[in-house]
């Protein structure tokens, strides 16, 4: 491994991704939510105070963190653009053929000249276990010479699940509260949590062509 890779590792603070929850290498455990948005324009004054209520409510009953995130990324048109392509290949009318033909040079001009976002909307749940249960009893059960390998691997499994099903009941009553404020919210899983880190520790991914 070059000391450019062991370098950059050493600012990332995640241990590992499992169950869809995120371990850093302190040994908290965070979980990540997509949250919808609302077009509040769009909304009459009596439903913009409602919602800023209920909202500040759900704010105020938390007695732990939360991290909001907002990621702006440009649009990638790629997979739609040779999504058309392909139909095109396919089209037997000629007309038609040349009428998807104009829209794909329609779209490309399009984004080209403009500058076409999109926003993702995150909520970070955290949750730091007791330090008792991560470092002084299995410092004390090491010391002591107690406990096989097996038995270790199942005190650390049985941990990861108390420490989890914290972490679970954090979300539930994150969820409800931004279902009440008008919020759709989805737990993100392993392969989500690591598709997002990777695109945003590797940005330049996106701009690269796609390889057919």
């Amino acid at each position: 491994m070059s000391p450019t890779t062991n370098a950059t590792q050493e600012f990332v603070p995640i241990k590992e991704v499992r169950d869809g929850v995120i371990i850093l290498k302190d040994n908290s455990m965070r979980a990540v939510l997509l949250c919808s948005s609302i077009n509040f324009s769009l909304k009459s004054s009596d439903e913009k105070q409602a919602i800023l209520y209920q909202f500040q409510d759900f704010l105020n009953s938390l007695d732990f963190s939360i991290e909001i995130v907002t990621q702006s990324r440009k649009l990638d048109i790629r997979p739609y653009i040779a999504l058309l392509e392909e139909r095109e290949k396919n089209q037997t009318n000629e007309l038609m053929r040349i009428q998807v033909r104009e829209y794909i040079e329609f779209i490309k001009n399009f984004t080209e000249n403009t500058n076409i976002m999109t926003k993702n909307f995150f909520l970070v749940v955290p949750y730091s276990p007791a330090i008792l249960s991560t470092g002084a009893s299995n410092e004390i059960t090491s010391r002591l010479g107690l406990g096989t390998k097996r038995e270790k691997a199942k005190g650390k499994e049985g941990e990861f699940g108390e420490n989890r099903s914290q972490l679970e009941e954090r979300l539930l009553v994150v969820e409800q509260g931004l279902i009440r404020s008008g919020i759709r919210v989805a737990r993100l899983g392993t392969e989500e949590v690591i598709e997002l880190f990777y695109k945003a520790f590797n940005p330049g991914e996106t701009e690269k062509p796609i390889k057919l």
